[in-house]
């Protein structure tokens, strides 16, 4: 089978083997999952969702929109009600959408920032987050099953489809900013309006957050804004290195400070009035001190291993209870939906709140952001270095050191946790997890963290210290690490 569905989904190559065939069969594996007797049709709480109403979105990926049509004609030929995006849209937008119109799934089309030439399905659940790791594997056992038994996808004309009214085609955006409303504080943006700069990286998030702050009297300036299924040649990942368009734009006098969002706009990243990279550490905790402080909002905080601690001690100032899971924003949304949960996320930039869909959202984060600079009256580099005064300082690197062979995750894991260092860089190591990979926390709480990739020859090592010495010899010892795999 060329298809993996795992949890993250099934991302591949376009035309080599994300094809219409294999799409077509995925989604009628998806169809026989959703069907099952074991799939989860309880809406988690909210009033039971419709087991025949499936909605499907897109990002703005060469081929997105006709790989949408297909898995619609498929849904729909399994007896689904689908409301197919009329347009190209944020993926949060779309989980919201599922939750709003009360559909038992979502699919999403999309390979989110990876490079151009992938695409990609993500899937959702009743609730507006991304689906169980069982029902995943619910869908992978369907997949494997049809193909054991040939058995081909229901496929329905496309039009005969749209005459019956089984395809459905929605605009998700008017719901999705009614719902945002609610959780953004427009009075407060609009007493201090801003002039800034948004990036959409040429993903789903375009028009977004300009749409949105209409009438707010924000000036605001969209690059890179426009449909380019090669993404001007990058990834779509709203990371330092892949912002030069950005930079470059507030460097001219468009705006005051930027906000990016990747391919399929559910991470979010910031630069500040100097062209400084704010990344979602600082965008997370900027949040949090906001969300507590200013609106006296309370609840309990999740992050991944991989994000910053001064998450934690922010957590300690406030007395508020702090998660920590393992990377990947599905275990930020199983707290979101069991717990009171204030804020979670995750280093690479999904991000969610209270009130809101367990979802990363890059648009809801960004208008967040634009709330506080006006709310506080500074400017966004200020921000910054008053969170690093308070809570700070902190240094962050993250990186991926080649393997000479593949090594087993849970056993490399294992050797990293009990032959921990008694100290890096003149800082005791004063704690040692195992969640994701060895993480070693230092007496200064600076922190080493390695995870091998459990599917390439790869160790991912990130650091953050309290000096710029200190990440170099955290580096440095996973380095050593990566050396000894031999």
């Amino acid at each position: 089978m060329t298809i993996h569905f795992g949890t993250d989904g099934w991302r591949a190559v376009i035309s080599d083997t994300f094809t219409f065939g294999n799409l077509r069969m995925l989604a009628q594996a998806i169809a026989d999952a959703v069907a099952s007797e074991h799939w989860d049709k309880s809406g988690n709480g909210g009033p039971a969702p419709d087991p025949k109403k499936v909605v499907i979105g897109f990002d703005t990926r060469f081929l997105s929109d006709r790989y949408a049509s297909e898995a619609a004609r498929v849904l729909a030929a399994n007896g689904y009600t689908v409301y197919l995006a009329q347009a190209d849209a944020p993926t949060p937008a779309i989980s919201f959408a599922v939750k709003d119109l009360n559909a038992i799934a979502g699919i999403m089309i999309t390979a989110s920032h990876n490079a151009p030439r992938y695409n990609g399905v993500k899937l959702k659940a009743a609730y507006g987050g991304s689906a169980l790791p069982e029902q995943c594997r619910r869908v992978e056992v369907y997949l494997n099953d049809n193909e054991e038994r040939s058995r081909g996808p229901n496929l329905m004309d496309f039009d005969l489809a749209r005459e019956r009214g089984l395809i459905q085609k929605f605009n998700p955006l008017p719901p999705y900013f009614d719902h945002l409303r609610t959780l953004i504080r427009t009075d407060v943006i609009a007493d201090n309006p801003q002039r800034f700069v948004v990036d959409s990286m040429h993903g789903s998030g375009r028009g977004v957050i300009k749409s949105f702050l209409q009438g707010t009297g924000c000036e605001i300036t969209e690059i890179r804004g426009e449909m380019n299924p090669g993404f001007g040649g990058i990834h779509p990942e709203p990371i330092a290195k892949n912002l030069g368009a950005l930079a470059g734009a507030i460097g001219t006098g468009m705006g005051n400070f930027g906000l990016t969002t990747d391919g399929d706009a559910d991470r979010i990243g910031a630069m500040d009035e100097h062209g400084l990279f704010v990344d979602p550490h600082k965008i997370m905790a900027l949040s949090l001190q906001y969300l507590v402080e200013k609106r006296n909002c309370s609840g309990a905080v999740v992050r991944t291993v991989s994000t910053t601690r001064m998450i934690d001690r922010l957590c300690k100032r406030y007395g508020l209870k702090l998660y920590e899971t393992p990377v990947g924003f599905n275990h930020i949304s199983d707290y979101m939906m069991s717990e009171d949960i204030l804020i979670g996320g995750e280093e690479s930039g999904g991000i969610s709140f209270k009130g809101h869909i367990p979802e990363g959202d890059g648009p809801i984060m960004g208008l967040l952001m634009v709330e506080i600079i006006a709310s506080a009256h500074k400017s966004l580099h200020d921000l910054v270095e008053g969170l690093l005064n308070d809570v700070g300082p902190v240094f962050y690197e993250r990186t991926d050191m080649r393997l000479s062979r593949p090594v087993a995750k849970a056993e490399m894991t294992d050797f990293l946790t009990r032959q921990a260092p008694a100290e890096i860089g003149g800082q005791k190591v004063a704690e040692v997890s195992s969640l994701d990979g060895a993480k070693y926390i230092l007496a200064d709480d600076s922190w080493l963290l390695i995870r091998p990739s459990g599917t390439e020859p790869v160790l991912r090592v990130y650091a953050e210290g309290r000096t710029k010495e200190m990440v170099k010899a955290l580096l440095g010892y996973g380095e050593k690490v990566a050396a000894s795999v031999t």
